[in-house]
């Protein structure tokens, strides 16, 4: 119990983390303004480009931790860590065909509920228990994605909104897999995810992957320093705090996100965006604050 609390009280490595964590919710949250901005590139196109700065950002970042032993950890993620890049890349395609055919804002809130659809895996294939009140706000959440996707029927954003959902069922199976293998080092799984998204996009796009240079820079903006990094800093973070929290900290990309096209875009959400995301967010953030204050 000492221990507990001890890891508990405001340290420097954890204040220095909840810090880290802000900002890197805050930029990745640039990300869907970043796409609305690019004006050419198609969403092939723009997952070639990103996955090549994303790649090359988290190989920098292997390089730097293991240096002449970063091969050992590619080797080290096994067939499960390959499993979980497929997976990712599932999640990064879907990602973008999901932004690219609704609002910005209905397809963060959709992800907001990637926590329980990641805490319902965990339990049906690795038999984690589901806490009473995590289940209650699943159902919540549920609702509130059921708002959102029926809202697809009358807007015509259907498609858009149910790529949200399956981008957030394959990012949440690598989530499951990284907590099944929590003791090896996944980092490697994200330039797997990266050249597994090159390869389908040269299959698909072959011959028609020249792009305007403004597109090109965006695209090596939102791989390299929006994804890149802030996932880098994302793991480094995630050793000095609970989960709960980091889930907390989380929630301001998925809020801050709609917020920015809505300034400088004036991508306004519809009334059932707001009333679905709304409830997907609440449940997120009630579900937070009671594990937060049960650990204290």
């Amino acid at each position: 119990m000492a221990m507990t609390r001890n890891y508990l009280q405001p340290t420097p490595r954890r204040l220095n983390a909840m810090i880290l964590m802000i900002i890197s919710s805050i930029v990745i949250s640039f990300g869907g303004l970043i796409i609305r901005n690019i004006e050419t590139a198609d969403t092939w196109q723009i997952n070639f480009y990103r996955s090549i700065a994303f790649a090359f950002a988290i190989s920098l970042v292997l390089l730097f931790r293991y240096r002449s032993s970063t091969v050992k950890q590619f080797v080290g993620i096994g067939w499960f860590g390959v499993l979980a890049g497929f997976l990712l890349a599932w999640a990064g395609i879907t990602f973008l065909q999901a932004i690219t055919n609704t609002t910005v804002a209905a397809t963060l809130f959709t992800l907001s509920s990637i926590p329980f659809i990641t805490a319902a895996f965990a339990w049906f294939f690795l038999a984690e228990k589901i806490k009473k009140s995590t289940f209650i706000t699943m159902i919540f959440a549920a609702f509130g994605i059921s708002v959102m996707l029926v809202e697809g029927f009358a807007f015509g954003t259907l498609f858009g909104n149910l790529m949200a959902f399956l981008c957030a069922l394959g990012f949440s199976g690598y989530a499951t897999i990284v907590r099944r293998n929590r003791t090896v080092e996944m980092l490697p799984t994200f330039v797997v995810s990266s050249a597994i998204i090159m390869v389908i996009v040269l299959t698909v796009r072959w011959g028609n992957l020249v792009i305007p240079i403004t597109d090109l820079l965006l695209c090596f903006t939102l791989g390299g320093l929006v994804a890149g990094f802030s996932n880098a800093i994302f793991i480094i973070a995630s050793r000095h705090l609970l989960a709960a929290e980091l889930t907390f900290f989380m929630l301001l990309e998925f809020t801050l996100g709609p917020i920015w096209v809505w300034i400088f875009i004036n991508e306004v959400p519809t009334q059932w965006t707001i009333l679905g995301g709304s409830v997907v967010i609440s449940a997120v953030m009630i579900n937070t604050f009671l594990e937060y204050t049960k650990s204290k």
